[in-house]
């Protein structure tokens, strides 16, 4: 990064880490800052050539992106990627980044831990103790555990196979469906999603968003999944037809859900809030300090890869940027 530094937008909340990374190699300018009057935006749109996305902000779409002519990257946060729209990057010369791996752990953590809580109605009982039933009775017994239980995983990237080494460690059987079979593993592949829905009684969601995999999760997946059925949604909102999922629960078409995520966050629709035996999280699959900052970071290094010549670390697969290139 010889001369003049690069001019940077910064997208979303102004993190420490991510500005303070910049501030030194770029010129960094905020969108919260600069959109007052749009011609505010307009007078730095012709000097941008990256984008930091601090957040899953929506709108990042093609007719967004277009007002930067000099726009070379969208360096973005998280290992989801839906809110920009790659698609119309890739064909348009601009490279998107993301932030994998350094998140796996912690999400495949979150993951089992709300399985757990699921089953075994770890929140419910926590409650129950708080409220002084405890004084008069025992909680009663869950009719759920983990110990006869057969796990689906729906999808088997970087995080379910992290989630499938742990779900090993609880001796619990698990068969996966994807695309296409993934070599080397050891569980049984389904190719037919309902299939697999009808041969386990726990869906554990962990794919991508997006129009491939929207509403994936219908009502003949759940009603498949049948009334001990358990569905875990890690993934995104969209993945899950929310409304289906509501009426499943109600009529008790499945036993249980646990949520990390929902159709239109951070709305949570008030049926599932009024519901019991369901166990809502607000999005805090990678939500640790330590995680966190890893991903802001690798934000940042994407940038400063990219600037002085050395690629991306991390393109997403709609990406123009071939490997080796450069």
């Amino acid at each position: 990064m010889q001369g003049e530094k690069p001019d940077i937008l910064v997208i979303g909340v102004p993190k420490p880490v991510i500005v303070g990374g910049l501030s030194t190699d770029f010129t960094v300018h905020r969108l919260n800052e600069t959109r007052g009057p749009n011609e505010a935006l307009d007078g730095i749109a012709a000097r941008i050539r990256g984008i930091a996305v601090t957040y899953m902000v929506p709108g990042i779409d093609g007719a967004f992106l277009k007002q930067f002519p000099r726009l070379e990257i969208v360096s973005t946060f998280g290992v989801g990627y839906d809110h920009v729209d790659a698609a119309w990057a890739g064909r348009n010369g601009v490279v998107v980044t993301n932030t994998p791996d350094v998140l796996t752990e912690e999400v495949a953590d979150t993951a089992v831990g709300l399985l757990l809580s699921t089953v075994r109605e770890l929140p419910q009982s926590e409650r129950y103790l708080r409220a002084g039933n405890w004084l008069e009775r025992p909680y009663p017994l869950t009719r759920m555990t983990l110990r006869n239980r057969t796990v689906g995983m729906v999808g088997m990237g970087r995080i379910g196979r992290a989630i499938a080494r742990r779900l090993d460690a609880f001796g619990v059987p698990m068969v996966y469906h994807a695309r296409r079979p993934q070599p080397g593993l050891p569980y049984q592949h389904y190719p037919d999603l309902v299939a697999m829905a009808r041969a386990v009684d726990t869906l554990m969601v962990i794919v991508p968003g997006g129009a491939e995999t929207h509403n994936l999760i219908d009502a003949k997946v759940l009603q498949a999944l049948g009334p001990d059925g358990v569905l875990i949604n890690m993934a995104r909102g969209s993945v899950v037809d929310e409304p289906a999922l509501i009426k499943a629960l109600q009529d008790r078409a499945i036993f249980s859900a646990g949520l990390d995520v929902y159709a239109n966050e951070p709305s949570v629709p008030q049926e599932l809030l009024a519901m019991e035996h369901v166990v809502l999280l607000p999005h805090v699959g990678s939500a640790s300090l330590h995680t966190r900052e890893k991903m802001d970071r690798l934000v940042v290094d994407n940038l400063l890869s990219w600037f002085v010549g050395k690629g991306p670390l991390t393109p997403v697969p709609e990406t123009p940027w071939l490997t080796g290139k450069g």
